[in-house]
Parts: structure tokens; C-alpha cells; sequence
């Protein structure tokens, strides 16, 4: 089995960036690429092995669809004092411009056997594997959680207890320097040794 090195792995997670839609190209992504990034996502630490992550994947004309799908929520959804044709055709446009979109969401184990937040962490960390899964390829993305998704269960066709928890946006970009903050760990650390 091929080994990356501790520095490869601090490499690849330190450059993870948030890349938005509005700055990918026309280029598309594979379906297996896709694929890795879901496969990926499934060796995401789970507590009892509840694996609660599940994918509705936007690729190829489903983007037209979840872009219908999104701008009547935000036409529906908005006063009409509030609305903006802007905002409308934008709704609309963003899921066009990535190469694919993964609707991620978590199914609560039926037994109940774990609190929630554990589920709802463990999605988290698939997302992460996600994440770093097209750092790795140099493909841009981004977990948004707009609410017209967080309320589409049955648009989505979600299982009972199933929800979604967002959207991961795909898509390739050309190559620019995406800068990143963090304030140092040791302002977040309390070190207990005795």
C-alpha cells in the first residue's frame, strides 16, 4: 500500500479552500471522479458503524433541475416587496456553473442507538474526506446550506428520518492563490498535564 508522508498530509489539509461556484470554468468533471469523491466519502469515521451519510448527486442536465429547483423556492418563498429578479436568475444560474453538485445528507439511525450530533459529525467528516478528495485533485468546492435545500425533503426524495444538511458544490477552476486565515491554535488550547 502506498504511503503519503505526515508533511503531504499537512500539505493537503492546510491547502483545502472553500472555491465558489462563480469562479469555476466550463471544464467538466468525470463521473468517475465523482465516484472517488463519494467513495471517499464513505470511509468517514462512523460511531457503531450507522454510516449515516447519503448523496443525491446534480450531474449533467439534474443541474437544470436543481436550478429550476432553487430559484421557485426563492421566487415562492420570497415577499414580493423583497424579491429581486437578480437573486432569481442567480438561483437559478449558480448550480449551472459546477460540474456537478452532491445534495449531502444524513439518515438517523432508526434505532436511535447514538445522539444526533454524533450523525450529523460523522456527515461532517465524510464532507471533510469530500472536501480534501478535490483539493487533492486540484477541484474546487464548497459546502453551502441554503434553506430552500434544508427544507426540499420531498422534492430530494428523503427516506423517513432521512435530512438533508446542504450542498457540495464541484466544479474546476483555473488555478489561483486562494489565501486562507486562522488565528493560532494555542488562543484555542488549554493544555491539562497534572
Amino acid at each position: 500500500m502506498a504511503k503519503i508522508t505526515p508533511e503531504e498530509a499537512t500539505a493537503l489539509i492546510r491547502q483545502r479552500r472553500a472555491v465558489f461556484p462563480k469562479m469555476y470554468n466550463d471544464l467538466p468533471l468525470e463521473e468517475s471522479f465523482i465516484r472517488e469523491v463519494l467513495e471517499n466519502a464513505n470511509w468517514a469515521p462512523t460511531h457503531r458503524r450507522t454510516e449515516p451519510w447519503r448523496f443525491k448527486v446534480f450531474h449533467g442536465k439534474g443541474l437544470h433541475r436543481l436550478g429550476e429547483f432553487m430559484a421557485a423556492r426563492y421566487r415562492d418563498l420570497t415577499p414580493a416587496e423583497l424579491f429581486s429578479e437578480p437573486k432569481y436568475q442567480s438561483a437559478y444560474e449558480t448550480p449551472l456553473r459546477a460540474g456537478a453538485i452532491i445534495a449531502v445528507c444524513m439518515q438517523r439511525d432508526p434505532e436511535a442507538r447514538i445522539p444526533e450530533w454524533e450523525e450529523i459529525a460523522a456527515v461532517a467528516c465524510a464532507v471533510q474526506n469530500m472536501w480534501l478528495t478535490c483539493t487533492a485533485h486540484g477541484v474546487g468546492s464548497y459546502w453551502s446550506t441554503p434553506s430552500s435545500i434544508l427544507h426540499a425533503n420531498e422534492w430530494l426524495g428523503l427516506a423517513e428520518g432521512e435530512r438533508c444538511l446542504g450542498l457540495f458544490y464541484m466544479g474546476n477552476y483555473d488555478p489561483v492563490e486562494l489565501p486562507a486565515k486562522r488565528t493560532p491554535v494555542e488562543e484555542k488550547t488549554v493544555w491539562i498535564n497534572a
